[in-house]
């Protein structure tokens, strides 16, 4: 079925900020009944950078997060402004968070990260040929940046301490690119 079957009655602005606006619908559910629903518009597009070095190893940033209360370990991502080039916006946000960049870019997902609330999509891109410079961290971020072989970045995925989804499907993906030959 490509047909939408949600029939928007009414909506009502309830928050915004620079980054996200909240929205509530009123709908008739494909079901039939009266009913709401929220969504989460996000302002910008996420990506996510895969920065795979000639032995093997990538790049991971840690950084806590504010909304889980919690530390995370992920994969170099950021923001890129609707209008903006997915990859120019990769190519920044790999030099603000490791210091590193890349002659090398091949696109790797295309993702929507949470499409029961929100509209927030993702592209991933593998950066090869990598050379060191310095970081341009934003003022928000406070990160600690380490290389690590992928296998065992491809281990913290399997017990759990990599939960970010985002990173959880690059990094799945690249290990089936790496089990097809695609890069080593």
């Amino acid at each position: 079925m490509t047909e939408n079957p949600w029939k928007i009655t009414g909506e009502k602005l309830v928050y915004e900020n620079p980054w996200i606006s909240l929205t509530q619908y009123d709908v008739i559910t494909p079901g039939g009944t009266d009913s709401i629903y929220g969504k989460v518009h996000f302002k910008n597009r996420a990506v996510g950078i895969v920065a795979l070095d000639g032995e093997g190893c990538i790049w991971l940033v840690g950084q806590y997060r504010f909304v889980l209360d919690e530390y995370s370990w992920e994969i170099p991502e950021g923001g890129c402004p609707v209008g903006t080039d997915m990859l120019d916006s990769a190519k920044r946000e790999l030099l603000e968070e490791t210091g590193l960049k890349a002659s090398e870019w091949e696109p790797l997902l295309s993702m929507h990260v949470s499409n029961s609330v929100s509209d927030e999509w993702a592209e991933v891109f593998i950066a090869r040929g990598l050379t060191q410079h310095e970081p341009e961290p934003e003022d928000t971020e406070q990160l600690q940046v380490k290389r690590v072989p992928f296998e065992e970045v491809y281990a913290m995925v399997e017990k759990g301490e990599i939960t970010d989804s985002i990173s959880v499907a690059a990094i799945l993906k690249t290990k089936l690119g790496m089990v097809q030959g695609k890069w080593k």
